[in-house]
């Protein structure tokens, strides 16, 4: 991956298109990875330069939705949702409503019992999403968001994002889907070489 140059505006609803890179662009952007190469701001701070807290705690402020999509199948959905809020050390009474009110949204609430291997490849992917917004991050990465979905389920994915994005997180999601371009600022891969960015 060599080229790249993209700035994203706090707020901001972004979506990486083109050709092979895309989920090493969203793997650099969500701190999974470091780069070999050039320079990687996340939130003001040149990734290089973090300690091993500073980069813990960064995380903290981003939710991801990366394949392959992992979660804890000895745990119900719920406390899979929960996992984030309460590994920083939040208290159960603090979360339990949030938790409840995501996956309500998500369409996982009457799931909340199941264990994820139960679950549909649709409903992993908004466990996954709900896992990732329980934190209330400030950057939203997704890979793929209309992976396995039908129609109806992609448009629904559509609109829960733009949801969040309207509540003033920044979102990025790479699809191979061009329905999901429209209307949207784009980050478009060349060969692994460029992006360009095109204005809605």
């Amino acid at each position: 991956m060599r080229g790249l140059s993209f700035a994203l505006a706090p707020g901001s609803f972004h979506v990486v298109a083109g050709g092979p890179g895309k989920t090493e662009v969203l793997r650099l952007i969500a701190l999974v990875d470091r780069p070999s190469a050039g320079v990687v701001q996340v939130f003001g701070r040149d990734v290089a330069t973090l300690s091993r807290r500073e980069a813990a705690l960064a995380r903290r402020r981003i939710g991801a939705v990366l394949y392959p999509l992992r979660f804890i199948d000895h745990l119900s959905v719920w406390d899979n949702a929960a996992l984030a809020p309460r590994v920083i050390g939040r208290k159960p009474a603090d979360f339990a409503g949030e938790v409840d009110a995501i996956l309500k949204w998500t369409g996982l609430f009457r799931r909340a019992d199941a264990r994820p291997a139960e679950l549909t490849g649709v409903e992993r992917h908004r466990l996954a999403l709900a896992r990732a917004l329980a934190n209330r991050p400030e950057l939203l990465v997704v890979d793929e968001p209309d992976g396995a979905m039908e129609a109806a389920d992609a448009l629904r994915g559509q609109k829960l994002l733009d949801e969040i994005g309207r509540a003033g997180a920044t979102v990025v999601a790479a699809s191979r889907d061009e329905a999901w371009a429209e209307g949207r600022p784009v980050l478009r891969l060349q060969e692994g070489r460029g992006v360009l960015v095109e204005r809605p």
